[in-house]
């Protein structure tokens, strides 16, 4: 090997450990939970009932809309943090993965290594919940889906919980994505679904922290219910940031400030949650910045009613398509990495 050809290679070499070395000392995580109101694609998927998503359908949804969408969504994920794009998303209401595998190509995340975790779930509408994360940032070790089953009502299918765990920088930790049975039907008379939900991810975090008890968990999505209800402080025991939980609620603070991600009937609610394991509130290696989880909206995001009120901007009021992004806001947290 002659002296240019051997500068060369030592120079590649050098190059490549930088940018390991970059990898490797990054200390600070976005994660993001995002309701994305609908995410389907243009196209009939005879297993699942998606006719209110096709051009034909009186909602006329079609290539145009649905890359509006896809651009829209990008642009939110992107504006979350404007110094480094996410490093985890959770997200809620995809049809499949090719409308993820479009997200991730769309606008300022395209290019930028993301990966997809997806499992089809046995919702009755045909939408699943699904993970993308930075490849240079996160390293998937496993995943897995929790059903949620009702003995009472065998016939009602609902989103499976998806589990990831990986590696931040060298500390492993447990990602869950959630999407629990809407209140349509009534807040009373739909909760004991939501509560069987919260048991099963129950059941799951104790094993966990059984095994693990310094286990840094991450519990994120769309859970229709809000922080002080059954579901989320009883039976999932999601305590406050203060309150030395084993699992802490970090929008809690913001909904007893009477903010929320959803707006219904003239009220907020506060229906995305981000719950942690109290090692990331009170642990040294990975630890959640300022206790608390952050609801993110931009002016652009925003449509303001009648009554004055500033409310997420939707995609459609019933069947008329209004061009918003989504009807939730989305959350998110910073994570402390040492």
């Amino acid at each position: 090997m002659n002296r240019s050809l051997g500068l060369l290679v030592f120079a590649v070499f050098l190059l490549a450990s930088c940018s390991s070395a970059r990898k490797t000392l990054r200390s600070e995580y976005t994660v993001v939970s995002y309701n994305v109101e609908n995410l389907f694609d243009t196209l009939d998927d005879p297993k699942i009932p998606d006719e209110e998503f096709l051009p034909e359908s009186e909602k006329k949804w079609n290539s145009e809309r649905y890359r509006k969408k896809l651009e829209d969504l990008a642009r939110v994920i992107a504006e979350i943090n404007p110094d480094e794009l996410p490093e985890i998303v959770g997200l809620v209401e995809v049809e499949n993965r090719g409308v993820i595998e479009d997200l991730i190509e769309t606008g300022k995340l395209k290019g930028q290594g993301y990966a997809i975790v997806h499992e089809e779930s046995p919702d009755y509408r045909g939408i699943d919940v699904a993970l993308i994360y930075r490849k240079d940032a996160f390293t998937e070790i496993s995943h897995e889906v929790l059903p949620v089953i009702f003995p009472d009502d065998p016939q009602f299918k609902t989103r499976d919980i998806l589990h990831v765990v990986g590696k931040v920088r060298n500390q492993k930790v447990h990602l869950f994505v959630n999407h629990w049975p809407s209140r349509i039907g009534g807040d009373q008379k739909t909760e004991p679904k939501r509560v069987l939900a919260a048991s099963v991810l129950r059941k799951k975090a104790d094993q966990i922290q059984a095994a693990e008890p310094k286990s840094k968990i991450i519990i994120m999505g769309d859970m229709n219910d809000e922080p002080a209800n059954k579901s989320l402080l009883e039976t999932l025991g999601a305590g406050s940031p203060d309150s030395g939980a084993r699992l802490v609620n970090l929008m809690m603070p913001d909904d007893a400030q009477g903010s929320g991600t959803y707006f219904y009937s003239g009220n907020w609610n506060m229906l995305d949650n981000l719950v942690v394991s109290g090692e990331m509130i009170t642990g040294k290696r990975v630890r959640v910045e300022n206790q608390k989880g952050c609801i993110y909206s931009n002016d652009w995001m925003i449509y303001t009613n009648k009554n004055g009120d500033k409310t997420p901007n939707r995609s459609y009021v019933g069947n008329k398509y209004v061009g918003g992004v989504s009807d939730h806001f989305p959350v998110y947290l910073k994570m402390i990495v040492r």
